[in-house]
């Protein structure tokens, strides 16, 4: 359970660090996610923050467990928010699904992480 803990951690960790780059730099795709959403750049550039937050917190819990629970349960909830506005604007379904699959994958490693530790 510990390596399916940190081999989880370790995906969320690369995907939302490269995730939370493309917003802290602007980058173009990021930009039309935000115009596709109706969220003002400004509000949606922010989001960076806690996905690097959450990056570097799934990281650090590999060694200490009870940062990687609240580095986990806390993408969850960044995660289950994209969602309701990925729904809210119309997005296509399959971004649903994806931060859906995000979404499950940060609760089971709160999970794995809390009964490993």
């Amino acid at each position: 359970m510990l390596i399916a803990a940190d081999a989880l951690s370790g995906v969320l960790a690369f995907v939302f660090l490269g995730a939370s780059v493309g917003k802290l730099t602007q980058a173009q795709a990021q930009v039309g996610t935000a115009e596709r959403l109706h969220i003002p750049w400004a509000h949606y550039r922010l989001i960076g923050i806690p996905e690097l937050a959450a990056s570097v917190g799934l990281v650090v819990g590999m060694a200490i467990a009870p940062l990687g629970v609240a580095a986990a349960i806390g993408l969850a909830m960044l995660m289950s928010g994209a969602a309701a506005m990925r729904l809210r604007a119309g997005d296509a379904a399959a971004y649903v699904v994806g931060d859906s699959v995000f979404l499950v994958a940060a609760v089971v490693t709160a999970i794995l992480r809390i009964t490993t530790a």
